[in-house]
């Protein structure tokens, strides 16, 4: 049997009854959301302070599987994987958790914790003295710390079963979505907007991506292979929308209206005015930007008090006092550090000499001169999916590339999953050659291949793979296709 025991984020804990009780039903709905994709068998239970995660099947896969999605799953603080047994006596307790915990004990203090419930010949008390006099006894170089130790061996005695738990694991925490509303995110590919929509999925807000594309149609696949990173690993649990926003007219107005000085303000100032158009038609009261205090010249306080004039709608910025730095190690906790790394800056509009004190009535009298019909065509025309839609959004445009099953002798399969999936997963083909390339450096690194061979893109799912190959395809390789398992 797979069972997990499922801890709950501690400022749910503290929240009153109601509250506490909506978050909770939240998070058992959203699990089951999650999991029930892995296995229809799967069962999850609300008990108030914690859940239960079990499925009836001993299956190492479905076991990983299952702790991967749960680490992902906003709300969930720690959860621990649990091993179930029989037993007939307490010294046979003894022996199984000795059994169980002989290793991880060596060298380390530690404390026995026993929870029960049933008819024994023994009180929970009896049990921790009695198990962890024996595991003093049988390891030498462990020793018993009530306080503060290295290892906490936790049991459950439930009637004439034996529960231990065998392994911990780290949640996200934070609040079950969509637990605090919807907001609009504004996703550009880089590391701020990345981590920004992450914090703000683990604040329990349901998280859609608003992308102003600068760059193009390359650009605009890079950032939908971010947001759908995110969304899939983060946030599956619902639906959420991806917006794209057109703004290479409302570049061109600024570059040729605007004061240059004053461009990095104003260009900000469009994208709020387009955001809470997009917002509204959403029925989202948030926009959410990734934007910190002194980064860059449009960032000042001064600045960024000018920007905000132009809407009412909330403006979210959860990155205002982080540093780059900072920044960056979280976007290499969540899994997106290399993505962003590798996607191309579009600035849009480069002043020589970009003021980091606007003055509003300045900045008025500037927007003056632009046709402001351009911004509202742009946003009027927005184009918005169904993030679960890109999958099946290449695979409309896929007419151009090749996907087959079987392969033709001298083909090489690039694997383009991310590093950690193919560690965990790896792909291996007794008849073709299999060449690691992970899909956030194909742009930098494809040209580099021996261009004579023909190429076959693999993943999982086949999202990524079917939009790098198309990405390959507008920029003239026409030795790409996608490899789908038979």
């Amino acid at each position: 049997m797979i069972e997990f025991i499922v801890k709950l984020h501690p400022e749910i804990s503290i929240k009153s009854k109601s509250v506490r009780k909506r978050q909770t039903m939240l998070l058992e709905q959203n699990i089951k959301t999650i999991l029930l994709r892995l296995d229809p068998a799967v069962e999850v239970h609300n008990l108030y302070d914690h859940l239960t995660v079990r499925l009836d099947k001993d299956d190492e896969k479905l076991r990983q599987q299952m702790a991967e999605h749960l680490q992902c799953i906003p709300g969930i603080v720690q959860f621990a994987e649990m091993q179930s047994a029989s037993f007939d006596s307490l010294h046979h307790i003894f022996e199984q958790v000795l059994a169980l915990y002989r290793d991880e004990l060596s060298g380390k203090s530690f404390v026995v914790r026993v929870r029960r419930s049933g008819d024994h010949s023994f009180s929970s008390l009896d049990a921790e003295r009695y198990i962890g006099g024996g595991l003093n006894q049988h390891i030498p170089t462990a020793r018993v710390q009530l306080k503060n130790p290295d290892v906490s061996v936790q049991l459950e005695i439930r009637r004439d079963n034996l529960i231990m738990k065998k392994r911990i694991y780290q949640g996200m925490g934070g609040f079950p979505l969509p637990s605090q509303g919807d907001v609009l995110s504004l996703i550009s590919g880089g590391f701020d907007s990345a981590v920004a929509s992450y914090l703000m999925i683990r604040k329990g807000l349901r998280t859609h991506f608003l992308f102003f594309n600068l760059g193009g149609a390359a650009h605009e696949t890079g950032v939908r292979q971010m947001a759908f990173y995110i969304w899939q690993k983060y946030s599956l649990s619902h639906k959420v929308k991806f917006v794209s926003v057109d703004f290479a007219p409302v570049v061109d107005e600024i570059l040729s209206r605007i004061p240059s000085g004053l461009m990095g303000v104003v260009l900000k100032r469009m994208m709020m005015r387009s955001a809470a158009v997009v917002a509204e038609s959403l029925n989202v009261k948030a926009v959410v930007t990734g934007e910190s205090i002194g980064q860059v010249a449009s960032q000042t306080i001064v600045n960024l008090n000018v920007i905000d004039r132009v809407t009412d709608t909330l403006i979210l910025r959860p990155l205002i006092y982080q540093d780059k730095q900072e920044i960056i190690d979280i976007a290499r906790a969540i899994g997106v550090e290399d993505m962003a790394k590798t996607m191309p800056e579009y600035c849009g509009v480069i002043s020589r000499s970009p003021t980091i004190n606007a003055v509003l009535t300045d900045v008025l009298a500037a927007e003056q001169q632009f046709d402001f019909s351009i911004l509202d065509k742009v946003s009027q025309e927005a184009k918005v999916l169904d993030i679960r839609t890109v999958e099946y959004q290449a695979e409309q445009q896929l007419t151009t590339v090749a996907t087959e099953s079987v392969l033709p002798s001298d083909a090489i399969v690039l694997d383009v999953r991310a590093p950690d999936e193919t560690d965990l997963h790896p792909l291996q083909l007794d008849s073709h050659q299999v060449q690691e390339l992970p899909f956030f450096r194909i742009a930098s690194q494809f040209a580099g291949l021996d261009q004579s061979k023909q190429y076959y893109l693999y993943c999982d799912r086949g999202v990524m793979s079917r939009l790098q190959a198309l990405l390959l395809k507008e920029q003239g390789y026409q030795n790409v296709g996608v490899y789908k398992k038979a």
